[in-house]
């Protein structure tokens, strides 16, 4: 799905890589204090004996997929992006897989877990045919609330702990946030980036702020097109640095990465469910949108579920050039009217709309599945 869309579709989150021959499978999350301390050196030769191992299972068989992602685990694992997506991706009969594990916020203590896998996308193939299944006792699930923020689920005799990424605390510091602007909540994205989602309620838009409270997990180059713009040598994320606030603002993420809808797609689809206060989203969402009234939930879902409101303020930039359309609106811009200058509004069809637009008459509802892949 685009990023331009007015609503994505909730359905999955997809991811891929490798893991333990045979069934070839990866799980994207540190399963444990030393892997998350320790540099791990990766091998092309455990990429090619994964990518020619032979199948240990049918991969249209949605519980014997299950089973292998499950036994493949330790008997804890943290579940790092704020959406609560637990990756993982395997290679079949030669072809890259990529899915997830759910654990959503509406109905994870009613004892469901979403399931989704796809064929990756590549630059040269999109299949959006997959397997998808909301899965319960009916199925043979047990989940179980164990903490708050922790939840077990067994299936076939293996039972594992997921623990859900609990950074409730993390606020914006004093003097990164404006007296006109609301705070909405943290966002840990599965690029592991940290953001704070803010909502400026003078100009009716969406900001991620970039979290420096902790140690940031990339490195910047300045831009070419403004000193004040930084670029994620890894991520490729650009942020602009806040001529009025002590704060840097996502200012654009790298078309590239949107075009397979990656880990480095940009923190849209991380929203901080857990740490939501009681219906500020919603309220931000519809004084962005008031013709959203009697569409969504505190979450900003449709009724039904399928679909959710895109927050996705930031430029899908193709070449590190275009991001002078941002640096050239905030140089000569003075609040309020220069934070209009991060939201970088347009749709599938058009041509994005220039920085401080904040009208579209062509987003529309999606029904594209949401597919999520590693970065090579």
């Amino acid at each position: 799905m685009g990023l331009n869309d007015v609503w994505r579709t909730t359905m999955c989150r997809i991811v891929r890589n490798c893991g333990p021959a045979g069934i070839a499978i990866l799980l994207a999350a540190f399963v444990g204090p030393a892997s998350a301390a320790e540099t791990v050196i990766h091998y092309n030769k455990d990429y090619v004996d994964e990518a020619m191992a032979p199948p240990s299972f049918d991969v249209s068989d949605k519980m014997a997929v299950l089973a292998a992602v499950l036994n493949g685990l330790p008997d804890k694992v943290k579940v790092y992006p704020t959406e609560n997506y637990f990756y993982f991706w395997f290679h079949h009969k030669g072809i890259k897989y990529a899915g997830n594990l759910r654990f959503d916020v509406a109905d994870r203590d009613a004892g469901i877990v979403h399931f989704n896998y796809f064929k990756d996308f590549t630059d040269w193939q999109r299949d959006e045919n997959g397997y998808s299944a909301d899965l319960g006792k009916a199925d043979g699930i047990v989940l179980t609330k164990a903490a708050d923020l922790a939840y077990d689920l067994e299936f076939r005799g293996r039972k594992v702990r997921f623990e859900l990424n609990d950074v409730g605390a993390s606020k914006p510091p004093a003097d990164a946030l404006r007296p006109n602007e609301t705070y909405i909540g943290p966002v840990f994205d599965e690029s592991a980036i940290r953001f704070f989602l803010v909502f400026d309620n003078d100009q009716k838009i969406f900001l991620y702020l970039l979290d420096e409270t902790q140690p940031v997990a990339d490195q910047f180059d300045i831009s070419e097109v403004s000193d004040r713009i930084t670029i994620g040598k890894r991520t490729g994320f650009a942020f602009y640095d806040d001529r009025f606030a002590h704060r840097k603002i996502l200012a654009g993420i790298s078309q590239l990465n949107t075009s397979v809808n990656n880990y480095l797609d940009g923190p849209f689809d991380q929203l901080p469910d857990n740490f939501l206060r009681g219906d500020v989203l919603q309220k931000a969402i519809l004084a962005e949108s008031p013709e959203s009234a009697g569409k969504i939930d505190r979450f900003g879902n449709s009724p039904d579920g399928e679909t959710r409101y895109l927050i996705a303020p930031y430029m899908q930039y193709g070449d590190v050039s275009e991001l002078g359309a941002v640096s050239d609106c905030a140089k000569k811009e003075e609040p309020p009217v220069y934070y209009s200058c991060f939201s970088y509004v347009g749709s599938n069809e058009t041509e994005d709309a220039p920085p401080g637009d904040s009208t579209d008459p062509d987003r529309v509802e999606s029904d594209v599945p949401d597919i999520k892949q590693p970065a090579k």
